[in-house]
This record gives C-alpha cells, structure tokens and sequence, in this order.
C-alpha cells in the first residue's frame, strides 16, 4: 500500500468521499456527514488527506485531519480532527485503516497538534472498535452532531 497527500478536492478524494458519503447514508438515513468541509481545511501544515493506493494504484483507503483549536463547538487548541476515514469494502480486513490512522496521527504530531479526536457513530460499530483498540477514549462530544443522541466522540493524546 503507498500512502500519499492529495488535495480533498483530488477526483480519488471526490471518489472515496461520495462512496462514504453513501454508506453514512445507508447507515443514518440521513444523506451523510452534514459537517461542513473545505479542501483549504486539508491544506498542510493545517491539515492533511492522504489516500492509500493498492498495488495497482487503485484509492482503497482514505482519511484525513484538520486544525481545530477551542472553539465554542467542544475542540480544545491543539486538536487534530479526524474526517473521513474509509476503506473501500473489497479491501476492509487487511489493516488499512489502522495504517491510515498511524499515518494521520505521525503528521498530524509532525504538524505540531497535541491531540487527535474525532466524531462517529453508534451504527459504526467496526469505527469505534478500531479507535478504542488503537488508544482512543470517550471525549466531550464537539462539532456538528454533538447535540445527536448517535454521536460518539473519542480522543487521543499526540
């Protein structure tokens, strides 16, 4: 697998990103992830979206971080937020995603951010397991679905 920085707007990142988009759906029924993104969020050193390639230089894996620092959302300064981790389902069960979320928590520390949190799911059950397995821990609910009865929020020290 070769791991690369690609802009969000990047048609690999567009592609993985409406594939995601179409599982939140499937998953909440709710269109997807409301929270609104910008490719400038993405931008190092802010920010990074980094795209795991097969063998065959097919996207199979996909997430990135973006600067948050306290706001009156729930982020603490220093946050690194996590968005739109995702494995393609012909690749789920090889560690992609745990090799994806090494990736984004090395830069993310490189860029200087003290702490990694992100926001997902009770109907994503195989996220929390890898984010719990990989040192993260319930944090203050922040960001757009804080208020939603579905929404879990973990956080890890950098």
């Amino acid at each position: 697998m070769n791991i690369l920085p690609v802009p969000f707007d990047h048609p690999d990142a567009v592609k993985l990103n409406d594939q995601v988009q179409a599982e939140y759906h499937e998953r909440y029924g709710d269109g997807g992830d409301a929270t609104t993104l910008d490719p400038s969020d993405f931008e190092p050193p802010s920010g990074v979206y980094l795209i795991a390639y097969d063998e065959h230089d097919d996207p199979v894996a996909t997430g990135g971080w973006r600067s948050q620092n306290a706001n009156g959302e729930g982020n603490e300064d220093g946050d690194a937020e996590l968005k739109r981790m995702y494995v393609v389902t012909p690749a789920r069960g090889l560690g992609l995603a745990r090799r994806m979320l090494a990736a984004l928590e090395e830069n993310a520390r490189a860029a200087g951010r003290t702490r990694m949190v992100l926001e997902t799911g009770t109907k994503q059950p195989e996220a929390i397991a890898l984010y719990t397995s990989s040192g993260y821990e319930p944090c203050v609910k922040f960001g757009y679905y804080r208020f939603h009865d579905d929404s879990r929020c973990f956080a890890k020290e950098l």
